[in-house]
């Protein structure tokens, strides 16, 4: 099998902090990660001026305003981040939620990949921007129809994976729907065309993901945080123990193996050993 693409989602996590972030990015780096993955939006073009007014209680202030523009992260601080995780071997993903957004990466950064959130998937003047980057596309596909995917990817001309996902923070188990793996690789790896299937993960815990690995996604995503407990509103779906879960990633594509039954050199003493003794000739 071959190496599964490791996605850690910094996303939001970082809570507008900088040094946050980087120490995100390290922890990445630590759990033999391959790829950050961060979210940017456009404040005014994504939020009405009626929710924004709205009162919040954060750590930013008492509206709604001041708790979205206080997670966020100007163009300059993703150039800067971009560089920490190029520089840390990592490749560096967004998430735009807007076509500013869009604007301002495909001007400032080189991303590796676009990816499209579940909540964009439906915007098809948002995805046929995307495509026009020219740039390769993960698109997750929580709260969609088949219908809806289809109609997406009928739009974007370079998608690298296309992940299962279900948009609740955190998911249920009986929610997860793992073999939603193998329905997609059935539908995308047939015929004339491949498509990347993989698993963007909301579940509490390191099973999901695991699993997902063992039914062939070809990449993974999770959230990662430094402390679960901290403010935000993804961070009670996010992993603390990214190591974990990569190790344990990693021994799964080792034993999900080829599907080929054969008998192993480290089976054949034992062979010799007991099926002589039940006079079994071999």
């Amino acid at each position: 099998m071959n190496k599964t693409y490791v996605i850690a989602e910094i996303g939001i996590n970082h809570n507008g902090d900088v040094n946050l972030a980087k120490q995100l990015i390290d922890k990445a780096k630590q759990s033999d990660c391959d790829a950050v993955k961060f979210q940017k939006r456009t404040i005014d073009v994504v939020y009405s001026q009626e929710e924004l007014d709205t009162p919040r209680q954060s750590p930013f202030g008492t509206t709604t305003r001041e708790q979205k523009e206080g997670i966020e992260l100007d163009i300059s601080e993703f150039q800067e981040l971009e560089k920490y995780a190029n520089d840390s071997g990592l490749d560096f993903i967004v998430s735009c939620w807007d076509l500013d957004s869009v604007d301002d990466i495909e001007n400032h950064c080189n991303v590796k990949y676009h990816k499209v959130a579940s909540a964009m998937l439906t915007d098809k003047e948002f995805l046929q921007k995307l495509n026009d980057t020219g740039k390769p596309i993960i698109v997750s596909v929580g709260m969609a129809t088949e219908e809806e995917i289809d109609a997406a990817l009928d739009i974007l001309d370079n998608v690298e994976y296309v992940l299962a996902c279900t948009s609740t923070y955190p998911t249920k188990a009986d929610e997860v729907n793992l073999r939603y793996v193998t329905t997609l690789k059935e539908k995308l790896q047939g015929g004339d065309t491949w498509t990347g299937v993989g698993f963007s993960n909301h579940y509490n815990g390191l099973d999901a993901c695991v699993g997902s690995v063992a039914l062939g996604a070809e990449c993974v995503e999770f959230h990662i945080t430094m402390d679960r407990t901290m403010y935000g509103s993804d961070q009670p779906a996010s992993i603390e123990d990214a190591d974990d879960l990569v190790n344990a990633v990693r021994q799964m594509e080792l034993m999900v193996g080829d599907g080929i039954k054969k008998v192993y050199d480290t089976e054949k003493p034992i062979a010799a050993k007991l099926r002589k003794i039940n006079n079994v000739t071999l």
